[in-house]
C-alpha cells in the first residue's frame, strides 16, 4: 500500500512538470529549445573570445559590461512596442535578430565589433525574457500563468545542462571549426524559436488609458512597482552568492575540496528542474507571491549564515555546511522565482504588461550589474561579517515586499478604470479575483 502511494506520488509529480498540449507546451519547447542554444554558447563563449576573437581578459570584461547596460536600457522601450501591437511580434523579432546576430560571431575580430554585437545580442536576450512574460499573461488564464512560469524554468535548466554538455565537445576539440558549430548551433536554435513564437496564438489588444482618460504615466513613475522590481533583484543575489562568492568562498575561505563547487551547482540545477513546478504553488495572487518573497527573504539569509559558519572548520563539517546551506539556497530560489513571477504577472495595469515586465527586468538587470562585486566584496572580503551583513539585506528585502505589494494592489484599486468600462474586455484581459489581504 506504502509502495503504491508512493508511485502515485511520484507519478503526480512528474505529470506537473509536463506542460498540457497546445500553447504551454509549445512555450515550454521554446524554452528548452533557447536553453540548449544559451547553454552551448555560454558555457564556451570565454574561451571563444579569447582564442578566435583575439581578445584579452580585460576587454572580455569590459565590453560584456557595456553590452550588459545596453540591454538594461532598452527593455522598458522594447516593453511598450509590446504593449502596441502585443509581445508576440516583438520577440519573434528579437529571434530572429538573435539568430543572425550569433552567426555573426563567425566574423568578428577585434574590439570594436566584439563590443557592437555583444550589445546588439544583450538587447534582443535581455528583452526576450519580459517579452516572453508578457506573452504568458496574454495566452494563460491567470490561474494558469505562474504554473507556465514554473513549467518552462524547471525545462529551461534542463535544456541548459543539454546545452553545457555539447559546449564540452567544443571545448575538448578545441579548433576553430568546433567553436564556429558551436556558435552556428546556438544561432539555429533562436531561428527555431522564432518559428515556434510565429505559431503561438495571437490576440487583438487595445492600449489601455488611464482611468481619467489622459495617456497613461510611464511605469518607471510607478513607484511601488519599481520597489517591488528592485526588492526582487535584491533577492535574486542568490545567483551570484552561488555561482560567483561561494566557488572563492570555497577555494579561499575554507578547507572544502574545490571540485565541491561544480557538485552545488549541479545540486542546484537538478533541484530547480525537480521542484520548481511544486513551488510555484501559492504564487496565483499578489498577495500569495507577495509572502513567498518574504519566504525566500528568510531563507536566502540562513544559507547565508550557514555558509559563513564554513570558516575555519573540519573539512568534514564545512562540506556538510555547505550541501545544507546549498539546499536552503534552492529552497529560497525556488521561493524568490515564483513570488517574481507573481508579482510582475498580477501587478500591471490591463494593456500595459509589455512596458511593465520591462521595467520589472531593471532590478534583475541591476542584479547583475552590481550583484557579482557585492557579494563578493562582502562575502569573500569580509569573511563571517561579510555573510551577515548579505543575510540581513536579504531578510530586509523580503520583509518588505508583502507591505508594499499591498500599497501597490490598492494603488492599482483605486486608478483602475470604473465599472461598465470595457477596457479589460478590449484588452483581451481576463478578470482576475478579489485580491486577498498580505498577512
Amino acid at each position: 500500500m506504502t509502495s503504491n502511494k508512493a508511485v502515485a506520488a511520484v507519478k503526480t509529480w512528474a505529470s506537473r512538470l509536463i506542460p498540457d498540449p497546445g500553447p504551454a507546451r509549445r512555450l515550454c519547447v521554446l524554452t528548452v529549445v533557447q536553453s540548449v542554444g544559451f547553454g552551448i554558447f555560454l558555457s564556451s563563449s570565454a574561451v571563444f573570445f579569447r582564442r578566435e576573437v583575439g581578445l584579452s581578459a580585460a576587454q572580455v570584461g569590459l565590453g560584456l559590461s557595456v553590452a550588459g547596460l545596453a540591454g538594461l536600457v532598452m527593455t522598458v522601450p522594447v516593453g511598450r512596442l509590446a504593449d502596441r501591437f502585443g509581445p508576440r511580434l516583438p520577440l519573434l523579432g528579437c529571434y530572429g535578430a538573435l539568430a543572425v546576430l550569433f552567426a555573426g560571431w563567425c566574423l568578428v575580430r577585434g574590439f570594436p565589433g566584439f563590443v557592437l554585437l555583444a550589445s546588439l545580442i544583450s538587447v534582443c536576450e535581455t528583452s526576450s525574457h519580459p517579452l516572453r512574460m508578457a506573452l504568458t499573461h496574454e495566452v494563460f488564464t491567470p490561474e494558469q500563468r505562474v504554473r507556465v512560469s514554473a513549467q518552462a524554468r524547471s525545462l529551461f535548466n534542463l535544456g541548459f545542462m543539454l546545452g553545457a554538455a555539447l559546449a564540452g565537445a567544443a571545448l575538448a576539440v578545441g579548433t576553430r571549426l568546433a567553436f564556429s558549430t558551436a556558435v552556428l548551433a546556438t544561432a539555429a536554435a533562436h531561428a527555431a524559436c522564432a518559428l515556434l513564437t510565429a505559431g503561438l496564438p495571437r490576440r487583438e489588444r487595445t492600449a489601455a488609458p488611464a482611468a481619467d482618460g489622459r495617456a497613461p504615466r510611464s511605469g518607471l513613475r510607478d513607484v511601488r512597482f519599481v520597489g517591488l522590481a528592485l526588492l526582487c533583484g535584491v533577492l535574486e543575489l542568490y545567483q551570484p552568492i552561488l555561482t560567483v562568492a561561494l566557488p572563492l568562498w570555497i577555494i579561499g575561505r575554507t578547507a572544502a575540496p574545490s571540485a565541491l563547487t561544480s557538485v552545488l551547482l549541479m545540486l542546484d540545477t537538478v533541484l530547480v528542474i525537480a521542484f520548481q513546478v511544486a513551488a510555484s504553488r501559492g504564487a496565483e495572487t499578489a498577495p500569495g507571491a507577495a509572502r513567498m518573497l518574504r519566504r525566500a527573504g528568510l531563507l536566502l539569509a540562513a544559507c547565508c549564515l550557514l555558509f559563513g559558519l564554513t570558516q575555519g572548520v573540519p573539512v568534514a563539517v564545512a562540506v556538510l555546511l555547505l550541501l545544507l546551506g546549498t539546499a536552503v539556497l534552492v529552497l529560497g530560489e525556488l521561493s524568490q522565482a515564483a513570488g517574481s513571477w507573481g508579482l510582475s504577472l498580477h501587478l500591471p495595469p490591463p494593456g500595459r504588461q509589455g512596458e511593465y515586465q520591462g521595467v520589472f527586468a531593471l532590478g534583475r538587470g541591476l542584479q547583475q550589474t552590481a550583484g557579482p562585486y557585492l557579494v563578493t566584496a562582502l562575502a569573500v572580503g569580509q569573511g563571517r561579517l561579510g555573510w551577515a551583513v548579505l543575510a540581513l539585506v536579504v531578510l530586509l528585502a523580503g520583509l518588505a515586499c508583502p507591505p508594499l505589494a499591498r500599497a501597490a494592489e490598492q494603488a492599482r484599486a483605486v486608478s483602475a478604470p470604473k465599472p461598465g468600462t470595457d477596457t479589460a474586455d478590449r484588452s483581451g484581459e481576463q478578470p482576475e479575483a478579489r485580491p486577498e489581504p498580505v498577512h
